[in-house]
């Protein structure tokens, strides 16, 4: 195998290929120095890209089409009932019933889009979904909000009573206090999603008052049947009640019985993990008909190890390596207590894994030229696409941004892959608060000068992939062709 030349410099490093000139420098000229790089013998040789695999994805047009339809045809529900009326407590009374019919749609469109329907995970993709989610949960508490305050002031103006006494009265039906205690579980709900308490909330306490959403819309739901929109008619009834019987029966099908089939059919256990870099190591997982999961590379799974101090929480890792030989593989950085853990599994250990989930695989290209753009362990999802997206020569060009060389992940391998595939492959390494930056748009052009003709995968650390989106789009580089998705939600 030939030797890699690397140019260092202290902005980018170049590596390029045997057939490829090197490009000009896009700051000073750095001093060449020669690193030989060998591959060992555990690194998978590069694989030709797999087949397709079909798969049925909804587009996320297509769904918030839907969402937006949904929302009509409530109102329209809302608007065949409605009787006009120049009465202030009939005025009241409207609002009232309008925002809660939304807002008890709106709660079926929150677990729908957090139901994990795989259509819907790959066409749409899981940091999309958890944006609307979030979104859409700020949207649904204030029209649970507007709800209960203009039902407060119309029977407060019926009753001819002050807003105290009615809240007391309104809260001796049972409906209605159903539906009070459904909403402060969705205000908690709503709080511990803050960023700035999620932030000092454990994940496992998280989970569970997420969990309390579905009490929380079970409630909603007796209040409706309540309802005069809803309980006047039979129809009315029979159809609100089919729309919540379908997103339950989504939620227990993808988010309880297909992970437990898949563990009973599969039987994943960890096969080995080795380490690859300081505090980062390679995970894998061995199983039977792993190839009937049909994951793509790109995608990611929820793992849950079986073992003291993992077992509670479904981690989010994407796959580091296409799947070979029923093996999955996750290359997995210590950031936290369940990470540092995962370096201490020991072969054996069995193995929950739901999905496959994620949108950033092959069906997002619509150039024939990519650009892989990674940073830090960001790399993992890219690695698997620079094994295995089709192209030839020069078509396929991978950029890594590190701090130094110790944050490189799977080097070896990468530049295994781009010998083999007379692909490009670039490390840029420096701090991130350096002088130099070699995500600015004109370090970009320099270093891919057709950049605005490829498709562009992004994944990194939050703030790199915002750096690096703007940098592409002030480049030239439409929004449309820029993938990324960050998959730690949900």
């Amino acid at each position: 195998m030939p030797d890699v030349t690397t140019e260092a410099s202290p902005h980018p490093l170049y590596v390029p290929l045997p057939s490829q000139p090197a490009p000009a420098p896009a700051a000073v000229p750095p001093t060449p120095a020669r690193v030989p790089a060998s591959v060992p013998a555990r690194a998978p040789a590069p694989a030709r890209a797999p087949a397709p695999v079909p798969a049925l994805r909804l587009a996320p047009d297509r769904l918030r089409t839907g969402i937006v339809a949904g929302a009509g045809a409530v109102a329209l529900l809302w608007g065949l009932q409605a009787r006009p009326s120049a009465r202030l407590d009939a005025f009241f009374a409207t609002g009232a019933h309008l925002t809660g019919l939304l807002a008890g749609y709106g709660v079926l469109v929150l677990l729908l889009l957090m139901a994990r329907v795989p259509a819907v995970e790959h066409g749409v993709g899981a940091d999309r979904l958890a944006r609307w989610h979030s979104r859409g949960g700020r949207y649904v508490l204030g029209l649970i909000g507007a709800h209960a305050l203009l039902a407060l002031c119309g029977y407060a103006v019926h009753t001819h009573t002050d807003l105290v006494t009615a809240t007391g009265d309104l809260l001796s039906y049972g409906a209605i206090a159903a539906a009070t205690a459904g909403t402060a579980l969705l205000v908690a709900v709503g709080v511990t999603s803050a960023r700035a308490v999620r932030r000092r909330v454990r994940h496992e306490t998280w989970r569970a008052v997420h969990l309390s959403a579905l009490l929380a819309a079970a409630l909603g739901f007796v209040h409706q049947l309540a309802g005069p929109d809803v309980a006047g008619s039979l129809l009315v009834v029979w159809l609100w009640s089919m729309a919540h019987a379908t997103v339950g029966v989504l939620l227990v099908w993808y988010r309880i019985v297909v992970p437990v089939r898949a563990a009973l059919r599969h039987e994943l256990r960890v096969a080995e993990v080795r380490d690859e870099a300081p505090g980062v190591v390679s995970v894998l997982v061995q199983g039977r008909g792993v190839a009937r999961l049909r994951a793509e590379p790109g995608q990611f799974f929820r793992w849950r190890f079986l073992r003291r101090g993992l077992w509670a929480t479904a981690l989010p890792f994407s796959l580091s390596a296409p799947v070979r030989d029923d093996t999955l593989r996750i290359t997995v950085k210590a950031l936290g207590d369940h990470t540092r853990r995962i370096r201490r599994l020991r072969p054996g250990t069995r193995v929950l894994a739901s999905g496959p989930f994620g949108a950033l695989t092959a069906h997002r290209r619509t150039r024939r030229k990519v650009l892989l753009l990674a940073g830090g362990v960001g790399i993992t999802p890219l690695r698997a696409l620079f094994e295995t997206l089709p192209g030839g020569p020069g078509d396929v060009t991978l950029l890594y941004r590190a701090s130094d060389e110790g944050g490189l992940v799977l080097r070896e391998e990468l530049e295994a892959i781009a010998r083999e595939r007379q692909a490009a492959l670039h490390y840029l390494l420096g701090p991130s608060d350096g002088s130099f930056d070699p995500l600015a748009p004109r370090a970009l052009r320099a270093l891919v000068p057709d950049l605005t003709a490829h498709d562009v995968y992004l994944c990194g650390p939050p703030a790199m992939a915002r750096a690096a989106t703007e940098s592409l789009s002030r480049a030239g580089v439409p929004a449309s062709r820029i993938h990324s998705e960050d998959f730690d939600h949900g």
